[in-house]
């Protein structure tokens, strides 16, 4: 059975939440729409029909919220900004009351001795922004590099630890590309160019914090999986290669400065020669103090000529008889660490931090607990990846959980519960699950002896 000690004790345990999936107040004190708040008005993009425009009322309950993360052991309060709370139109007038908001979460934090470490995107695109283009068109780099400029001005003096993006692949493949979540685009004519203009504004942001916030540590949370070819037929062997361009490398080596992979991925060629110009190639690259790494379960492809551009399909959990989550995610620690061994080594990365990990299971709450002992082994057993790859000395040195509080779950709306707290959307009461006890108990080993 893994222990804390075992992970030592310089290692980083935190929770995380989101802007959009927590914080509700949807258009209080002066925030502009998200892409969020526009897609989910939309009929038939949430498979339960809900909006987050309360959601979990973090915006008024932000107290009790970090109280309980301090209360379950934590010691990081990894949070995401509004871009549109505070610049209402994604560039120009700052919003002050979303910038007195986030003082006072910031302020909350660091009261009780949490490390806020937050997060500058985290999905939620300004509106505004979108009706130009969105990540599809090249101003929106400008206008995250202004945006990470009124951050680093108004929250670097408290805030030392920064995250820019997370998970740019999910953001522009489920938005700009497959159109099952926001802004609802489809197509490779607004996926290339967003995947472009992403790595570039990551870059940029950067770049700002850098020169904008002394001693800044500051990282980026890349969504990755252990890619499994189906057999050792050729096609799948290839199959495996262009998935693993696509879900892993295709945002991780041009921020390294290797460019896109088009080697085993052709198709990227296409950006090189319609959107990117000669300048750009300066510009992708930074040299982050970490990447973080958000696995949650491992891809099974094989070769599929009918899968139009990638030729690729994946062999759904559900037909390999492998132990799965409530989404259907199956559930497999090895491959967090095998993503881990791959990630590390590159050169170039200097530490990795797990800066998401969870799962969504069915959680009832009955006679005032909810008994989730499933999400308890879950955690076991990603952990354990995580230790064994820092004994092999692979430098990871952090495990963000994922999530606080059950929230707003994107297109699932709030069917999918990933949360250590229990929430009742109708209530807003909170009720600490076996898994919040769980990490209680686990964090707590060191205090008690």
């Amino acid at each position: 059975m893994i222990t804390r000690k075992d992970f030592g004790d310089d290692f980083l345990w935190g929770v995380t939440i989101s802007a959009f999936q927590n914080e509700g107040a949807f258009d209080a004190e002066g925030k502009g729409l998200s892409i969020w708040d526009t897609f989910s008005g939309r009929k038939g993009k949430i498979k339960d029909s809900s909006h987050a425009q309360i959601a979990t009322d973090f915006y008024n309950r932000y107290t009790q919220d970090i109280l309980l993360a301090k209360l379950l052991g934590f010691t990081v309060f990894r949070f995401s900004l509004a871009w549109s709370r505070i610049l209402p139109n994604g560039t120009g007038t700052v919003n002050q009351a979303g910038i007195d908001f986030y003082n006072n979460v910031i302020d909350a934090c660091l009261e009780v001795g949490l490390e806020p470490y937050v997060t500058l995107y985290h999905w939620d695109l300004p509106d505004a922004l979108e009706k130009k283009g969105g990540w599809s068109h090249r101003g929106v780099v400008f206008a995250f590099e202004e945006y990470a400029r009124v951050c680093a001005r108004e929250f670097g003096s408290k805030v030392k630890h920064w995250i820019v993006l997370n998970e740019p692949f999910g953001f522009t493949a489920l938005g700009y590309m497959l159109g099952v979540h926001a802004p609802g685009k489809f197509g490779l004519s607004w996926f290339l160019p967003a995947v472009h203009h992403a790595l570039l504004a990551q870059a940029a942001a950067a770049r700002v914090l850098r020169e904008d916030v002394k001693g800044a540590v500051i990282g980026t949370a890349l969504s990755c999986s252990q890619i499994i070819p189906n057999s050792n037929s050729e096609a799948d062997l290839k199959a495996a290669r262009r998935a693993d361009a696509l879900f892993n490398r295709l945002f991780l080596e041009p921020t390294l400065g290797m460019g896109y992979p088009t080697a085993d991925f052709p198709l990227l060629k296409r950006i090189e020669r319609r959107y990117a110009l000669w300048r750009d190639w300066d510009n992708l690259a930074f040299d982050f103090d970490f990447i973080g790494v958000q696995n949650y379960f491992p891809l099974v492809v094989k070769y599929n000529y009918f899968m139009p551009v990638v030729r690729i399909a994946e062999v759904k959990a559900k037909h390999r008889q492998v132990p799965v989550t409530g989404l259907g995610w199956e559930i497999n620690g090895h491959g967090l660490y095998e993503i881990l061994k791959q990630f590390a080594a590159y050169p170039s990365i200097k530490r990795l931090i797990v800066t998401e990990g969870g799962a969504a299971f069915t959680d009832t709450l009955s006679e005032g607990q909810v008994l989730d002992h499933e999400r308890i082994s879950y955690y076991q057993e990603y952990l354990q990846g995580v230790l064994k790859a820092r004994q092999e000395g692979i430098p990871v040195d952090g495990y963000f959980a994922w999530t606080l509080t059950d929230n707003f779950e994107w297109a699932e709306g709030y069917r999918a519960r990933f949360g250590l707290v229990y929430v009742d959307f109708q209530t807003q009461q909170r009720i600490i699950k076996s898994s919040g006890y769980w990490f209680r108990e686990f964090l707590g080993e060191e205090k008690n002896g």
